[in-house]
């Protein structure tokens, strides 16, 4: 029977132990050279002799039905050296071959119980600290190593907002941040990773950053194995692509050499720490094993190069290592290696049989994160309101349209927080592409309205990786359509945080989104993107669509209290077509503009609360955004004709509060649904099945848009709902 390679490699490890044949050192640098004293170093080689036990130990557990994930880190234990030569305080964004890594650095923080930590995580315990037991990750509050998921390099970019962010509060003066103003931030990731375009923007986007003089203390460790599952990277790849890439300063070093990765490592903190620039550390490291437990090398590597790169080992090298300056005998490497084997495994034994989740409850309780406790808030003074709108005094008493509404609000949601920072495309001295971040720039400066390069994943991990220090970041996304370039930075960055960390790390934000349809001026589907589906089924986010200037103060002050208060990723989508209308029924009425409502005057809008129109019993309008706005012109129309209706703002789409909406619906016998999104995936689709539901005694139907792009010019309204054809299928309704 074969020997798999995992107990392969276990085998010639102790079979190299025993014989004395261990490789030779000759090319290693000298420890004392390197800085490296005796006990550090035999820490290091002991935290590394434990995560290639605890490899072997998961692939047992795997096997036994008591285990769930097998990509280990044999081969990559060079990352040990990499946390014993950075701060506990240097938050770190870790790829899935990490385990060396979190069990080095727990060795500097005295107290915890890394390996018992690690092995709940391994069997999906929900007395897992990290997870819950919602899935096997890196990661340790304490250790400050927020957990990642699997997707590919979808953390890089977050690592260079949390980078960013330190010398943003270096500039502001901010105190009590999760980063020290000292801080470096490490990212690692593996060579095919490298090849990525999240990847290739986050490099861009520090090396962007640094080339302008921009405070961006990083790490991009890349581990180098040669291989992404079957296929290999190109011998010198990763060498050529970064060692002359502007903005970031390139260093080399051996993970499978112990002395060589710690040498690497204490370069790159060191010039990080010390220049405030972005690093690329170049680890070369060997995959053992293959990819996880399910994948056999052997199928699509020559038997020659696997055995190559078994002699690559670093537990080899560190027992070279060991013995040569004699620090540890071989025998005594043995003796260490089997008591770890044999205390994992004895702890294993107690950890299959902790408490795992059992109910859907469970499982979603950390999607929503948890409220912060005290948090306090902040009325400026009268003076300051007058000093900062001294030149738009003579207007703020006039109605105004949406965009300047909006502008008004930002301008006093920033003067209340400073912990609030606006970025994005054109949103400084320019003011947005409509104006809406308008004077932002003249009022609060650089460092707080951050105008970045063109890259929507840069963006948004920008506002992710802020957020993990403190900030409440607004990104702005110039139209609907470009969130698409870096859905994955909401959907499997800023949403799953909350539910993979069980509630510890979170990133609250607004996310500003400029969209949906009906642009006379600005054609195509690209600026005309009438699609919310990306939005609607990630769990635990909050989708905010205002479709009026009062109403949009009021919901974007209500998004701010949901990330500041309760740590909620929030989607602000702001209807384009809607920026600059002021009138409603016919031009000069003014109907669509609102005197703009300070801090603590108007209505407040809560999460959930609904808009009503009129008190009509025939028939309930539901709707939102642009829809809206035509409903409320076909209302009239309606009640020209004798059709007593009301219009339902439904302000809020995700989550949906069902009570709230039938309750506004009231007794109206009929309810015509009027979504501006397509006819597939669009909200109507939820709320027929709502209706049908819990309204079953109501008849109801639904008017959206056709399934198509929308085209430029003269006929980029034809496949969405307009004014007529929604009294149309009000009639309609009206006759069944």
């Amino acid at each position: 029977m074969a020997v798999d390679a995992a107990q392969a490699v276990h085998e010639k490890f102790l079979a190299a132990l025993a014989a004395g044949a261990l490789p030779r050192c000759d090319e290693s640098p000298d420890p004392a050279a390197a800085g490296l004293p005796r006990a550090e170093a035999i820490d290091i080689f002991l935290s590394q002799l434990t995560s290639r036990q605890m490899d072997r130990l998961s692939r047992h557990l795997q096997a036994r039905g008591e285990g769930y994930y097998t990509i280990g880190s044999s081969g990559h234990e060079g990352n040990a050296a990499v946390a014993a030569a950075l701060r506990v305080t240097d938050m770190a964004f870790l790829h899935y071959r990490s385990n060396a890594f979190q069990l080095h650095r727990a060795r500097q923080l005295p107290g915890g119980t890394p390996t018992w930590d690690m092995l709940l995580s391994f069997a999906a315990s929900s007395e897992d600290p990290i997870s819950g037991g919602r899935h096997k990750v890196i990661g340790s509050k304490p250790l400050a190593i927020p957990p990642q998921t699997s997707t590919i390099a979808s953390h890089l970019p977050k690592a260079v907002g949390a980078a960013f962010s330190i010398g943003i509060a270096r500039r502001l003066g901010m105190t009590g941040l999760p980063l020290p103003d000292d801080a470096v931030v490490l990212a690692s990731f593996g060579d095919a990773s490298a090849n990525h375009s999240t990847a290739q923007g986050a490099f861009n986007a520090a090396g962007w950053a640094a080339y302008q003089g921009s405070p961006m203390p990083l790490i991009f460790l890349c581990e180098d194995n040669g291989i992404g599952i079957s296929t290999r990277t190109p011998t010198g790849w990763i060498e050529a692509q970064f060692r002359h890439r502007a903005g970031l300063h390139y260093i080399q070093c051996d993970g499978t050499d112990l002395v060589s990765a710690y040498a690497g490592a204490c370069e790159a903190a060191d010039y990080s720490r010390r220049y405030r620039k972005p690093v690329f550390l170049h680890m070369a490291t060997v995959r053992l094993y293959g990819h996880a437990g399910s994948d056999v090398q052997g199928a699509y590597l020559p038997k020659a190069l696997i055995e190559a790169d078994e002699a690559r080992d670093p537990l080899l090298k560190g027992a070279a290592l060991m013995a040569e300056q004699g620090w540890m005998t071989p025998a005594e490497i043995a003796d260490a290696y089997d008591e770890i084997g044999a205390t994992l495994a004895r702890q294993a034994e107690e950890a299959i049989r902790r408490p795992k989740i059992t109910t859907p409850a469970g499982v979603m309780a950390s999607l929503i994160p948890p409220k912060r406790e005290r948090v306090r808030t902040n009325t400026p003074s009268a003076e300051d309101r007058v000093a900062m709108f001294a030149s738009d005094a003579s207007q703020m008493d006039k109605p105004m349209h949406m965009a300047r509404l909006l502008s008004w609000a930002l301008a006093d949601l920033m003067l209340a927080y400073p912990e609030i920072v606006v970025a994005g495309e054109d949103v400084g001295p320019k003011g947005g592409v409509y104006n809406v971040t308008a004077k932002l720039h003249q009022r609060f400066g650089s460092a707080r309205v951050v105008n970045t390069l063109l890259d929507e994943q840069a963006i948004l991990g920008l506002a992710i990786g802020m957020a993990h220090n403190g900030f409440i970041p607004m990104p702005e996304i110039q139209f609907l359509a470009y969130v698409h370039n870096a859905e994955d930075q909401i959907r499997g960055e800023a949403a799953t945080l909350s539910f993979f960390s069980n509630g510890q790390y979170t990133n609250p934000m607004v996310i500003r989104i400029a969209g949906l349809g009906y642009q006379k001026g600005f054609g195509g589907h690209f600026h005309n993107d009438n699609s919310l589906a990306v939005f609607r089924d990630i769990p635990g986010i909050i989708l905010a669509v205002p479709s009026n200037g009062r109403d949009a103060v009021q919901m974007l002050r209500e998004c701010v209290r949901l990330a500041r208060e309760e740590q909620r990723v929030v989607v602000f989508v702001e209807p384009i077509a809607l920026y600059m209308t002021r009138d409603l029924h016919e031009e000069g009425d003014g109907l669509w503009t609102s005197i703009y409502d300070a801090p603590g005057e108007g209505m407040p809008i809560a999460l959930g609360d609904v808009g009503v129109h009129g008190d009509g019993t025939e028939l309930a309008i539901v709707t939102y955004g642009n829809g809206y706005y035509l409903s409320r012109q076909a209302e009239k129309l309606l009640a020209a004709q004798g059709v007593k209706a009301r219009v339902i703002d439904m302000r809020w789409l995700g989550p949906v509060d069902g009570d709230k909406l039938l309750a506004a619906v009231g007794e109206a016998k009929r309810i015509l649904i009027v979504d501006e999104c397509r006819i597939t995936g669009s909200q109507s689709e939820g709320l027929m099945a709502l209706f049908a539901e819990r309204a079953p005694d109501k008849k109801f139907q639904r008017i959206a848009a056709d399934d198509s792009f929308i085209p430029l010019g003269k006929a980029a309204t034809l496949t969405l709902p307009s004014r007529d054809s929604i009294v149309a299928a009000a009639k309609e309704l009206l006759a069944r």
